[in-house]
């Protein structure tokens, strides 16, 4: 059975983090391990507090997966410091790990920040340049590159200099930002736009922990990074077609909706 490991945050809400993390890597078949950076008090109304776990012990916790369990793939989302952030680089640079999907969470949907100042730059300096793609949204990858993303032009320009400046492959997702859910992949100098419906669902909370753990479970599975792409966004859309309605604000999805 091919192994998988979310490095992220828990969500109390269930919708996003982790919780999302596992929920989606066991739809795609694959046996889901984390190693919990912080836990958060949030719903879908927002984010009330976050409680940082220490280095030493998220040390231990990739430690002890991969001494263990050694996975096929893995999925960094919130890491809100540069302390952590060392320690994660550290860990997987020493196993050799594969298929690293960076999540570079800076917001919740919700709209608070998840990430210390500090931190973005430990991110862009220590784990893009081991990744094996990095899934920016247009905010995140404003932040990232410097630029400002008004348009597709945009985002080409902005895909390519993050790709060749870091040295991985890059999906800039397009979501609510343009209006649409058009996403766009820099791989090895090309670029591949990936089409897809637009969805009438007011609840998305955890789509972009969604569509990067459906990344990582297909990777882990053998797919090429572009059909990886091309089937978390099928999953994707068919989750937030279900039109889950939880909570007071901006909901969850159906990450079960095969069962």
């Amino acid at each position: 059975m091919k192994t998988t490991l979310t490095i992220a945050g828990s969500d109390s809400s269930g919708g996003a983090g982790i919780q999302a993390d596992i929920k989606t890597m066991t739809m795609h078949g694959v046996y889901a391990m984390s190693a919990i950076t912080a836990l958060t008090a949030q719903n879908t109304c927002g984010v009330r507090a976050i409680y940082e776990v220490t280095p030493a012990f998220l040390k231990e916790q990739l430690d002890a997966v991969f001494e263990d369990i050694f996975p096929h793939s893995v999925k960094i989302g919130m890491v809100s410091s540069k302390e952590l952030i060392d320690v994660i680089a550290d860990r997987l640079t020493f196993y050799g790990a594969k298929n690293i999907v960076v999540d570079p969470v800076m917001l919740a949907t919700s709209g608070a920040n998840l990430i210390k100042t500090d931190a973005i730059q430990a991110l862009a300096s220590k784990l893009l340049p081991i990744a094996t793609v990095a899934t920016p949204n247009i905010p995140e990858a404003e932040v990232l590159s410097g630029m400002k993303i008004f348009g597709k032009e945009d985002m080409k320009e902005a895909a390519t200099y993050l790709g060749e400046h870091f040295g991985c492959s890059i999906l800039l997702k397009g979501g609510h930002s343009l209006g649409d859910a058009d996403d766009l992949l820099y791989e090895s100098g090309s670029l591949t736009w990936f089409s897809g419906k637009r969805i009438d669902n007011p609840n998305t909370h955890g789509t972009g922990c969604t569509l990067s753990s459906a990344i990582t479970s297909n990777l882990a599975k053998g797919l090429s990074l572009a059909e990886s792409v091309k089937k978390a966004k099928t999953y994707l859309s068919d989750a937030l077609s279900e039109n889950l309605n939880l909570g007071k604000g901006s909901g969850p999805l159906k990450h079960n909706f095969g069962i």
